[in-house]
């Protein structure tokens, strides 16, 4: 019999997480926009050379729709987690979340460009994280999400629980 300790329970608190994956028309229009530029460059060549469009383009559609449903946001012990970049709750002032239209007005032609932002275009909605961190330039994140409210809410929760929050 081991003598080693019990496990100990987990001490993550996750409190949001999401995954930013691609809606699944398009998991259906990209192999086949794929395939039809593959049949394209095959009809132009001969041989052994006709079938490498077929091997190169379509694992590679299908690897780049995988590389752009990858991002993950999450709000856990204490941080929000986009991919991988992080941000102490303790920096955040405010959290708004934004419909697309709110979303185009933060992002369009009077955006600041030392912002943070993490877009996906087929997801309408977003947050915008508003910093407090006198050390930082960045004046604030903007992250995409399906459910805005409630990373908002989670993201405010998480800074108002955290003990370092300026009160």
């Amino acid at each position: 019999m081991s003598r080693s300790p019990a496990p100990t329970p987990a001490t993550t608190a996750t409190t949001y997480a999401e995954r930013l994956s691609l809606p699944w028309w398009l998991w259906l229009a990209g192999p086949a926009l794929g395939g039809f530029l593959a049949l394209e460059l095959w009809l132009g060549a001969g041989g052994l050379r006709a079938w490498l469009p077929f091997v190169v383009l379509l694992p590679a559609t299908v690897a780049a729709l995988w590389w752009l449903g990858r991002v993950r946001v999450a709000v856990a012990d204490g941080e929000l987690r986009v991919d991988d970049a992080r941000l102490p709750v303790r920096f955040v002032a405010d959290a708004v979340p934004l419909d697309a239209a709110g979303r185009r007005e933060v992002l369009g032609v009077g955006a600041d460009p030392l912002a943070f932002v993490v877009q996906r275009p087929w997801i309408a909605g977003a947050v915008q994280v508003v910093l407090d961190d006198p050390d930082d330039p960045t004046p604030f994140w903007v992250v995409s999400t399906r459910d805005p409210v409630r990373l908002a809410a989670a993201l405010l929760a998480a800074r108002d629980a955290s003990p370092s929050s300026p009160a």
